[in-house]
C-alpha cells in the first residue's frame, strides 16, 4: 500500500537551472545530485526504473490526474510494454493545466511505495519536484526545459515530466508544445488512448505510431538490434547480446 506526505523544502530562485545533475556524460545526467549515491549496477537500474514507472502511474490515478508516456518510454511501451532496458531515466508528459495543478497542490509530495518484483519488495520513496520556472511556457535559455520530476529517494534516478500547451494559438492553432522542442498536433495526443505499461494501467498518445517515428524514425519501430540487445521474438524482450 502506498501513502503520500508533503514535505516543505526553500524554493529555489527562478533564475539559473533548478534541476542539478553529477555530471553531463551519458551516465551522470541521468541522476539527480542531492540523492546520488553512485552510479547504479544496470540489473539495479532496470528494477528501479520498473517500479518508479508503476509508482508514478500509480500515483496519478490516485490522485485522478492525466498523464502519458512519452519519448523513449513510449517506445519501449510500443515493443512490449514495458521500459528499455538500457534506458538511464523515464519519460512522461501532462497538460498545462495539470502541471499548475502538480505545482499548486502537490510539489514536494514524497510518495511511499513497495517494489512488486518476486522476492524483493523494496520500500521506495519518490519525490514530486516542479521546478519553479514551469509556468514560464518558452524555452528560455533552455536550462529548464524539464518542468518536473519524479526522482528516487534511495539513489537519484528520475522520470522527467514536461508540460505540453498551445504556445502560439493565433499563428498555430492546436499545436501543442514543450519546451524543448517537441511539437505535436493536439489530435496526435488526444483522446489519450489506454494501455498497460510494465503491468499498470497507463495512457498513451492517440498517434503513438506517428509520434514515435517523427522523434525516432521509422527503423525505431521494426530494427530489432540497438544498444547491445536483440528483440527475441519468442521471448517478446530485448536481450543483451553476447561479447
Amino acid at each position: 500500500m502506498a501513502v503520500s506526505e508533503t514535505t516543505s523544502r526553500p524554493v529555489k530562485g527562478t533564475l539559473g537551472k533548478y534541476f542539478d545533475e553529477p555530471g553531463m556524460d551519458d551516465t551522470l545526467r541521468h541522476y539527480d545530485s542531492r540523492f546520488f549515491k553512485g552510479v547504479v549496477e544496470p540489473a539495479d537500474r532496470v528494477e528501479s526504473l520498473t517500479d518508479m514507472i508503476r509508482a508514478y502511474l500509480q500515483f496519478f490515478h490516485e490522485n485522478g490526474l492525466e498523464t502519458w508516456i512519452a519519448h523513449g518510454t513510449l517506445l519501449g511501451w510500443w515493443w512490449n510494454g514495458k521500459i528499455l532496458p538500457w534506458d538511464w531515466d523515464l519519460d512522461t508528459q501532462v497538460s498545462s493545466n495539470t502541471l499548475v495543478y502538480l505545482g499548486e497542490y502537490l510539489n514536494q509530495t514524497v510518495y511511499n511505495y513497495t517494489g512488486s518484483k518476486p522476492g524483493s519488495r523494496r520500500k521506495r520513496q519518490y519525490l514530486l519536484d516542479v521546478n519553479p520556472a514551469s509556468q514560464d511556457r518558452h524555452r528560455g535559455d533552455g536550462q529548464n526545459v524539464i518542468d518536473a520530476r519524479w526522482t528516487d529517494i534511495s539513489n537519484g534516478i528520475y522520470t522527467d515530466i514536461t508540460g505540453i500547451s498551445e504556445l502560439n494559438y493565433d499563428t498555430e492553432p492546436g499545436v501543442l508544445s514543450d519546451k524543448n522542442f517537441h511539437q505535436y498536433r493536439e489530435a496526435d495526443i488526444y483522446p489519450l488512448r489506454q494501455s498497460i505499461c510494465e503491468g499498470v494501467p497507463a495512457s498513451i498518445p492517440f498517434n503513438y505510431i506517428g509520434i514515435l517515428a517523427a522523434e525516432y524514425g521509422n527503423a525505431s519501430l521494426w530494427r530489432i538490434t540497438y544498444e547491445n540487445h536483440s528483440w527475441n521474438h519468442e521471448l517478446q524482450k530485448w536481450v543483451p547480446l553476447l561479447s
